[in-house]
């Protein structure tokens, strides 16, 4: 479904496709009955982001151990002037999972500073966070139209390689900001690059952000803060099976498990049983066994370094072209320049 915005005050510069498809809460069912009979159990991280889940994690970004956040904005407030310009020419700014669009404004207003217009198209699972997000920036700039696709990252990517991006003559800018790449296995991180090339042209550009491999300590702290708050946002996926899905989780009878895994370059995020205890889940008709000590994996995060990412780029059709650092050289945003037609 596509939506205009009946938004006078926006200038119909708005339209949204909606492709979120609507067997969502099946999904989410399903994959939890398949994750929690699995061996080793396991849920996905995509879950996360319920409405809570959101605020927690926005509450997250503001610790002072979840250094993450703060590296990328210091980043995009220093060298947004120095991206843009190493991209040549008018064009199109592409943000996958755009979220709030917060740190895209860096981006936005330096190019709306070296062009009289622009088109941005954000690709987010939410409709209402889209919505939202797109009516706050087109508020804030009158030569920005957006056309959004509220849909996951292979829907979105595939309506855009149906439909094309911008005049033809313009070059894309797509950004994948935060440490998001780093949410996917070395396997997957490579189809959704090659899934995303495939949609820009030669001397398109990524501006990919990854965080840097570091000291354990940093790392573990950084997803085990004192306060609680990421062990609230991992548990709050229990909370969730628990309202959607009628389950009985005693949150007290579970506990966050984070650490860093140097062998795999990644760090670990788990829901550990503290008893043994059968948990049943009411709209599944299933019950859950667990053993004490027992764990359910929900979330890797991948840290990488220069020579990870030059590999990376070169797998999916890419080539690192320039990176920028923050000040204490611990998260990267990346210059990837496609290089080659799939």
């Amino acid at each position: 479904m596509t939506e205009r915005t009946p938004d006078n005050s926006s200038d119909d510069r708005l339209i949204i496709h909606n492709l979120v498809r609507t067997d969502l809460k099946s999904s989410f069912a399903s994959d939890v009955r398949d994750g929690l009979t699995a061996q080793p159990k396991r849920l996905f991280p995509k879950y996360f982001y319920d409405e809570l889940g959101s605020q927690l994690f926005d509450a997250i970004c503001l610790l002072p151990e979840y250094y993450l956040t703060r590296a990328e904005e210091e980043i995009l407030a220093r060298y947004s002037d120095e991206i843009i310009e190493a991209v040549a020419g008018q064009k199109v700014l592409l943000e996958m999972g755009s979220g709030s669009a917060s740190k895209t404004r860096r981006i936005i207003e330096a190019l709306l500073q070296r062009q009289t217009d622009l088109l941005f198209v954000p690709v987010d699972i939410s409709p209402a966070a889209l919505g939202t997000s797109s009516r706050l920036l087109l508020q804030s700039y009158s030569r920005l139209r957006i056309e959004a696709y509220a849909s996951d990252y292979y829907d979105g990517l595939a309506a855009l390689k149906a439909k094309g991006l911008g005049s033809g003559a313009e070059r894309t800018l797509a950004l994948f900001l935060g440490s998001n790449i780093g949410n996917f296995d070395a396997e997957e991180a490579r189809r959704f690059l090659r899934a995303l090339r495939g949609v820009l042209r030669s001397n398109d550009a990524l501006l990919l952000g990854a965080d840097l491999r570091k000291a354990p300590a940093i790392l573990e702290a950084a997803y085990d803060d004192p306060l609680g708050l990421t062990a609230a946002f991992n548990l709050n996926l229990l909370a969730r099976i628990n309202r959607e899905l009628d389950a009985a989780f005693d949150l007290r009878a579970f506990k966050h498990t984070a650490f860093y895994n140097e062998e795999l370059g990644r760090v670990e995020l788990y829901l550990e049983s503290t008893r043994a205890q059968t948990i049943s889940i009411g709209k599944l008709g299933l019950e859950v066994e667990f053993a004490a000590g027992e764990r359910v994996h929900t979330e890797n995060s991948y840290k990488y370094d220069l020579e990870g990412l030059s590999r990376l780029a070169a797998d999916t059709g890419f080539s690192r072209a320039r990176t920028w650092l923050d000040q204490g050289e611990r998260f990267s945003s990346n210059l990837f320049i496609a290089v080659e037609e799939l």
